[in-house]
């Protein structure tokens, strides 16, 4: 395990998604939590259990349509970096896909989407982007 949880999780959920697994476990963080609920409520996945007992894991349920299993999750995208972090403004913040996708941010309230900072007027850190 490395410094940055948050470039592990998006690392283990895009290749999981990408070889149609079910469920991925991913380091159990305050910050992976939140974005596991953002995930979870933009209806990126299925459900996700935090798995006190066998070390601080979450295991994410990940959510597929049709026979063929296609992911809901079709790009997951790391964008601020330990070695280089991005900062936007409210009125900054891009639209992914014209308003398709989601940003998920760091803000002084929280982390939460892009729509939910520009509604409360917070600006952040641009953690990553999903659609």
């Amino acid at each position: 395990m490395g410094n940055d949880t948050i470039a592990e999780m998006i690392t283990s959920v895009r290749n999981a998604s990408l070889r149609k697994k079910g469920t991925v476990r991913v380091p159990a963080t305050d910050v992976t939590r939140n974005i596991s609920e953002i995930l979870l409520r933009e209806g990126f996945i299925d459900n996700f259990i935090d798995d006190q007992q066998n070390g601080n894991i979450l295991v994410l349920n990940l959510k597929y349509r049709g026979r063929k299993k296609k992911s809901y999750i079709t790009t997951l995208r790391r964008i601020s970096k330990p070695g280089l972090r991005v900062y936007s403004n409210h009125r900054e913040i891009p639209k992914v896909l014209g308003g398709m996708g989601i940003i998920i941010l760091s803000t002084s309230g929280g982390i939460m989407t892009d729509r939910e900072a520009r509604q409360k007027k917070f600006g952040g850190e641009l953690l990553c982007y999903v659609w």
